[in-house]
């Protein structure tokens, strides 16, 4: 679950209505016998199983790399610098969740499996993270994991990032669901220099995604170009966000085969 994806909970849950999925955790069936949340699964291939996820997240993390190098060297005398990541999709995968809850014809966007996941669950690492944030430490930068993980499973949260060996965590530095993500981190801010920011969400990087509509995403986005590659770096998550009910467009001609 990435940071913005409680707060689109209603636009989700809005979604698996109009698709007709059963809110329970009881496998699920449409009126035609076919399994809903089935339409799920060419994403969650490409999230889980593909050769190119796994070359787009090391491509990110290489980037990240580079752009950390660059702004360690701008900054020679500071020793306050941070930065800050999102965990879900962006650090550790968590898509085994999803294709299990898919295959039981359950719809994971109601996220209320995400809790039991959280306490019991394994994500695995996403490919360069580790290598990463160990560069980062390795530089003396604070790393700050701001996530929607729930609260309430901080110690299990804690846990599971330990036994993965990502470095820099704790209690103070793991900063989870309670406060927005810009609140989070504008405490940061207060006392260090984020340098750099990583995500899977647009939200994750600025307020100003928080709310805003598609249309209002893509004004942004095209805005604040100069962000992404630089001080933003986005990974791919064709999961779930706020573009899951968005409606397609399709070429018009009509259907031919020869």
């Amino acid at each position: 679950m990435k940071s913005t994806t409680k707060n689109l909970l209603p636009w989700m849950l809005t979604g698996a209505m109009t698709l007709g999925i059963a809110s329970t955790a009881h496998a699920a069936e449409a009126d035609d016998g076919a399994c809903a949340p089935e339409a799920y699964a060419m994403a969650l291939r490409y999230q889980q199983q593909s050769a190119e996820i796994d070359a787009l997240q090391r491509q990110g993390y290489a980037l990240a790399t580079a752009k950390l190098q660059q702004k360690i060297a701008a900054h020679p005398d500071a020793d306050n610098l941070a930065i800050m990541t999102d965990l879900d999709e962006t650090v550790i995968d968590n898509s085994a969740l999803l294709v299990r809850d898919m295959q039981a014809c359950h719809d994971f966007t109601g996220w209320d499996t995400w809790k039991i996941w959280e306490r019991e669950g394994h994500p695995r690492l996403i490919p360069g993270a580790r290598a990463f944030l160990n560069y980062a430490d390795s530089q003396g930068v604070k790393i700050f994991y701001v996530s929607d993980r729930y609260e309430e499973n901080k110690t299990k949260t804690l846990e599971t990032l330990q036994s993965l060996r990502l470095p820099q965590i704790n209690d103070a530095q793991v900063r989870l669901l309670g406060p927005s993500k810009g609140d989070r981190r504008a405490a940061i801010q207060r006392d260090h220099e984020l340098i750099l920011q990583l995500g899977d969400s647009l939200a994750d990087f600025s307020s100003d995604f928080h709310h805003a509509n598609l249309d209002e995403q893509h004004r942004l986005v095209s805005e604040g170009d100069a962000h992404f590659g630089d001080d933003w770096i986005m990974f791919p998550n064709a999961s779930y966000g706020s573009w899951s009910d968005a409606e397609l467009e399709a070429w018009s001609a009509p259907l031919k085969t020869h």
